[in-house]
């Protein structure tokens, strides 16, 4: 008797141990790729994990091109907006693990590659290359309400006083909207729009800047630099193709060209960014790569007099990859490096010439070429250090620094 209950005690022993055992063995599914021995599963990596990635089959797209954020400050929750080619695409990411899809926003006319997306007072604001597209705005708060998702989104706004428009600039402190690249034989031959989006859903035309060349990108900030004979004034830079313009656009009936720079071996002035002390410009030119065969080249100009600006050195990155868009937030530049992925680079020694790479996440694992794929933009302005990141081959990429 006591044989067999001793055989029954241990062989209940023996089956929790085995349920512990399996229960600590079986796989935990997770979007979660942390970046360890320099790889996030496919990916290479260094200093970034990968928390959520979405194919453009989910939405239906056959590539991928801008992206921005929104963070509802109502509810706390964040979200990647994403343009794909037929329209712009909204995800929940405030969980990565549990991310929702919640709809897309069509096209306004056709299919097109070249989409750009802002946001300014819980409004997106949508701009496409596509024929006759021009701006599509809508009301972000919307996504708090949809409670069977994916679906199909409407348009608040279509506003059509132009046609197509490769980018959009908004500067949230004036309440401006400035497409850009639109049409070359338009009144202001491609140069930056002015439009009023005080009330986001009764947008104004206000003239435009058509004494430079076509702007390919800008950036517009109200001026708080280094050069005070221009403090409270709204500056806009524009990446025009052949060279930076620096505009006063304060009095957009009379705007006033303040100065312009170009420098050597242009191949096309493409998009740059002031730092947060707005006295330097991180600028980046699209085809020299392709055209003189050097490593991704990033230009940085000393901004410190508007009226006077300088170049102040070269970067050169550890790859052939082409630069596309990049932004500043704090004392990091989010460099997006089509093949070689998103590049993170410190500059808190820039003054002293000396800004060197961190870290990095390669979304584009066959090569780092000097070709157009992988990854086209990079947001990264959410609170939580979530970045959200635009791929034109894979997709949706949610990152985060370790």
């Amino acid at each position: 008797m006591k044989n067999l209950k001793f055989l029954s005690v241990l062989v209940g022993l023996l089956f929790l141990i085995s349920c512990s055992s399996s229960s600590s063995e079986a796989p935990v599914e997770t979007n979660k790729s942390t970046c360890s021995n320099g790889k996030a599963g496919i990916y290479s990596c260094d200093n970034y994990d990968l928390l959520l990635n979405i194919p453009l089959s989910t939405f239906n797209a056959i590539s991928g091109s801008d992206c921005w954020g929104w963070t509802d400050e109502t509810t706390n929750k964040e979200y990647a907006i994403m343009c794909v080619d037929n329209g712009t695409i909204f995800v929940d990411i405030t969980d990565t693990e549990n991310p929702v899809y919640l709809g897309k926003l069509p096209t306004a006319t056709i299919s097109e590659d070249w989409w750009d997306v802002k946001v300014y007072n819980n409004y997106a604001f949508i701009v496409s290359e596509a024929t006759n597209h021009g701006m599509q705005v809508f009301d972000l708060t919307k996504l708090r309400d949809i409670t069977n998702p994916p679906i199909t989104l409407t348009a608040d706004k279509h506003f059509t006083d132009f046609g197509s428009a490769h980018n959009i600039v908004i500067n949230e402190d004036s309440g401006y909207a400035y497409p850009v690249g639109t049409n070359r034989s338009g009144t202001y031959k491609g140069g930056p729009l002015f439009i009023n989006i005080q009330n986001p859903i009764n947008p104004i035309s206000e003239g435009g800047w058509g004494m430079d060349n076509y702007s390919h990108d800008a950036q517009v900030v109200t001026y708080n630099g280094p050069d005070t004979d221009h403090t409270g004034k709204e500056i806009l830079i524009g990446s025009n193709e052949n060279e930076v313009v620096i505009v006063d656009i304060t009095d957009k009936a009379n705007p006033i060209n303040i100065s312009k720079i170009s420098y050597a071996n242009v191949g096309y002035t493409h998009q740059g960014w002031f730092t947060e002390d707005q006295k330097y410009f991180i600028l980046g030119d699209e085809l020299d790569e392709q055209n003189f065969g050097h490593d991704t080249r990033t230009i940085v100009f000393d901004f410190s007099d508007l009226d006077n600006p300088k170049e102040h050195f070269i970067y050169t990155g550890p790859t052939s990859a082409i630069d596309h868009n990049g932004y500043i937030k704090g004392n990091t530049f989010y460099l997006a490096n089509y093949t070689a992925g998103v590049r993170f680079i410190n500059i808190s020694n820039i003054e002293s010439k000396n800004i060197s790479e961190t870290g990095y996440f390669d979304t584009y694992p066959e090569n780092d070429n000097a070709n157009f794929n992988g990854v086209w933009s990079v947001y990264p302005y959410f609170k939580s250090g979530k970045i959200v990141v635009s791929d034109i081959n894979r997709g949706l990429f949610i990152l985060k620094k370790q």
